[in-house]
């Protein structure tokens, strides 16, 4: 299966600086539709990514993911262009495709305009929110709080960002929800390069007041709760404009 072989990836990966380049066993090419499968590839390391498997400057090439898809150079470059736009890859020059390493100055813009997208989308989420929906926001912070206590860091990470995709689902702005998205998809890389050892990216307890608010209709509140916990988060990473080593393999909890 696909996902199985991307996690015999990273799981290589883990045991590599994030500067390496992915190997994978060599394996025939496929003939399937290229629009399914460069999806898959998408997919796939999109969601490695927001689980913080792939750290950021972790080398992806073209060979190496043919032979893991068992596809062409034609179906992984579209994957790969589509990654990159969407601000997941880096093209480097003589260096191919990285994992995104976003600077201290882009994380403050990044996170100046999370705040600006979700202040937008609160009051919508206030208004439109189904009962569904407020409860299954509940149940994602429900699984928050048992991958937090069971030490699962990157389930936890990917249910917080998922949290905040979901809530903007309620809001019925699709256009919103895309670009939030992306800036969730970011984030996950920043808080990989940046986030402070003991802090905590997404405290559980915001997100349930959070939905208290938003339950009750109550936009005013939701909004300055919003903007208060995107700046929480912000607050606990370690920003510098110098240059620094980052380790890497400290902060994803990897042996």
């Amino acid at each position: 299966m696909i996902t199985g072989l991307l996690s015999e990836t990273e799981m290589g990966l883990m045991k590599k600086k994030s500067g390496d380049t992915v190997s994978a066993p060599a394996k025939p090419a496929a003939k399937r539709g290229s629009g399914i499968v460069d999806q898959k590839i998408y997919d796939s390391v999109l969601k490695a990514v927001m689980s913080q498997r792939l750290p950021p400057g972790t080398k992806l090439t073209e060979a190496s993911l043919c032979e893991l898809f068992a596809v062409s150079r034609t179906i992984v470059r579209k994957a790969i262009q589509r990654l990159a736009h969407d601000h997941i890859l880096e093209l480097r020059p003589n260096r191919g495709a990285i994992i995104a390493q976003p600077t201290p100055q882009e994380t403050r813009e990044i996170f100046a305009a999370r705040r600006a997208i979700e202040a937008a989308i609160v009051p919508l989420a206030a208004a439109n929110a189904t009962r569904s929906q407020i409860t299954r926001l509940r149940q994602i912070v429900r699984e928050e709080h048992a991958s937090f206590h069971s030490g699962d860091h990157a389930t936890w990470i990917r249910l917080g960002g998922e949290f905040h995709i979901l809530l903007s689902d309620s809001a019925g702005n699709p256009v919103l929800t895309r670009f939030l998205r992306e800036l969730v998809s970011r984030c996950s890389l920043i808080i990989a390069l940046y986030q402070a050892p003991g802090k905590t990216a997404c405290p559980n307890d915001e997100h349930e007041h959070l939905i208290d608010a938003i339950a009750a209709g109550d936009a005013a509140q939701a909004v300055r709760m919003m903007d208060q916990h995107l700046l929480d988060i912000e607050r606990a990473l370690r920003l510098s404009d110098d240059q620094h080593e980052v380790d890497l393999a400290q902060i994803l909890d990897i042996a």
